[in-house]
C-alpha cells in the first residue's frame, strides 16, 4: 500500500457511494478517539447502558479502530436518509418508529457497503477492507463527526445541516491513505433544548448521552425486561421505537422523504386498525415483519409492547 494520499480515489469512492444510494459520505483518518474514552467509561460505569452490557466491554478497541482492524488508516462513513413523510399510528393504533417502517436497515446498508468494498478492491486489489453496520465495537456517531457528516445533537444523534438527523450510519475501515474530510466542529443546536424538554420519559442527559433505563426506544427494542409500570403511561402509544426527540428538532423541519423503496411502510401494515394490532397472530407477525427490524423482537415481547402502548393511551385519556 502506498503511503501517499490518493485524492482521486477518495473522490471516486464518494461518487460511487452516491451512486449506490447513500446521501452522505465522508472520510476520516483512523486514530484513537481518546476524548470519548472517559465519557464512555463513566456512562457505562453509571449503568446507563442498561441491558447492553457489551457497550462497556472493549472500550480501548471501541475508541481505537486500529485495534479492531490492525493496519487501519482510513474510516469511510456513510449516511442513508430514512425519513418518511407518512405518519403511521395514532387514533388508537400503536406507533412504530420510522426507522422500522420497511426492510431491516442493517440488510440494506450492508448490501450497499459491500458494493463500495468491492469497488475499493477494484482500485486497490490488495486492500484490506472491512464494513460494519452496528456489528462491531465502533463509535459510529463519533466517526460520523470526524468524517464531517454532522455534529452530535443534544439527543445524542448526529445532525447534518442538509438532511437533519433521520439517517443511518455505515462504516468501512481500510488500510489505505485517503484524502480526509474536516471534522465537524460546529454545534448548531445553540441554546435549543426542545429534544431534552420533549422527551416523554426524561431520558436525555445534559451531556448528550441517554439514560437507557428511561429511553422508550431501548425499552421497546432492546430491554430484556417488561416496561416498568411508571413508564408505561409515558409511552404515548409507542410500541416500537421513538422519534419524539427528532420530530421536535428544528433541523428536521425541512427533512425530505427518503429515496429507498425498501424503507417504505408496507400498505398492509399501514392499514392495520387498532383491533388488527391487538389481535395480531404469531403467524401474521412472522409474515409481516420477517424482514423488518421489528422481527428482532420475539412475538411475545412485541405483543407485550402492544399491550403497554394501549395502556399508555388509556392512561392518557383517563388523565384528561
Amino acid at each position: 500500500m502506498t503511503a501517499s494520499v490518493d485524492r482521486s480515489s477518495s473522490v471516486l469512492i464518494k461518487e460511487y457511494a452516491a451512486e449506490v444510494g447513500f446521501d452522505l459520505c465522508g472520510i476520516a483518518r483512523a486514530r484513537s478517539l481518546d476524548e470519548h474514552r472517559a465519557i464512555l467509561t463513566k456512562w457505562t460505569y453509571a449503568g446507563m447502558n442498561g441491558d447492553m452490557a457489551y457497550l462497556g466491554h472493549n472500550i480501548e478497541k471501541r475508541t481505537d479502530p486500529r485495534i479492531l482492524v490492525p493496519g487501519a488508516k482510513s474510516i469511510i462513513v456513510t449516511g442513508l436518509n430514512y425519513y418518511s413523510e407518512k405518519k403511521q399510528g395514532g387514533n388508537g393504533v400503536p406507533v412504530i418508529s420510522r426507522y422500522a417502517y420497511g426492510v431491516n436497515y442493517h440488510d440494506i446498508i450492508r448490501g450497499k457497503l459491500n458494493k463500495i468494498s468491492d469497488f475499493i478492491k477494484s482500485i486497490y486489489p490488495e486492500a484490506f477492507v472491512r464494513s460494519y453496520v452496528d456489528s462491531a465495537p465502533l463509535l459510529e456517531k463519533a466517526w460520523g463527526r470526524e468524517a464531517g457528516l454532522g455534529w452530535p445533537g443534544k439527543h445524542s444523534l448526529l445532525i447534518n445541516r442538509e438532511i437533519g438527523s433521520f439517517f443511518f450510519l455505515g462504516v468501512i475501515v481500510v488500510n489505505i491513505d485517503l484524502e480526509y474530510d474536516q471534522a465537524t466542529e460546529e454545534d448548531s443546536c445553540g441554546i435549543c433544548k426542545l429534544c431534552v424538554d420533549s422527551c416523554p420519559t426524561g431520558a436525555i442527559n445534559n451531556n448528550r448521552t441517554i439514560d437507557t433505563h428511561k429511553c422508550i426506544a431501548f425499552l421497546t427494542l432492546e430491554s430484556k425486561s417488561l416496561i416498568p409500570d411508571d413508564l408505561v403511561s409515558k409511552l404515548e402509544g409507542r410500541a416500537f421505537g421513538c422519534d419524539k426527540c427528532q420530530e421536535v428538532c428544528p433541523w428536521n423541519k425541512s427533512a425530505k422523504h427518503h429515496k429507498t423503496p425498501d424503507f417504505e411502510l408496507p400498505a398492509e401494515v399501514g392499514l392495520m386498525t387498532a383491533d388488527d394490532w391487538k389481535n395480531l397472530s404469531r403467524k401474521d407477525y412472522k409474515r409481516l415483519f420477517k424482514t423488518s427490524a421489528i422481527g428482532r423482537r420475539t412475538y411475545c415481547r412485541f405483543m407485550d409492547n402492544i399491550v403497554a402502548a394501549y395502556a399508555s393511551v388509556s392512561a392518557s385519556v383517563s388523565e384528561s
